[in-house]
């Protein structure tokens, strides 16, 4: 995006390997929060979630956030989990 709009940018590379999975998420996520305005405490979430599969880590996701919440929402989000498959040649 950075090159779109004529500014400087990183590329950073990270190692992949089979198995690991990679959550993308918009800053809804991070944004939501508790009735008394606490952020979502997301990486201690994280650390809880089974990720066993993609779905099952977005689905965790989505229910914590509306339990963190109270079921109030008020921002967009979006989240894209991958997983890496082992190599099967």
């Amino acid at each position: 995006m950075g090159a779109l709009l004529g500014e400087d940018y990183r590329i950073d590379t990270v190692s992949f390997t089979a198995e690991d999975q990679l959550l993308l998420y918009t800053d809804g996520v991070t944004e939501t929060r508790d009735r008394t305005g606490v952020f979502f405490p997301l990486v201690q979430h994280a650390g809880q979630w089974d990720t066993d599969s993609p779905s099952r880590l977005l689905k965790q996701l989505h229910s914590d956030l509306v339990r963190y919440s109270h079921d109030h929402l008020d921002d967009d989000i979006a989240a894209i989990a991958v997983r890496a498959m082992a190599s099967t040649a």
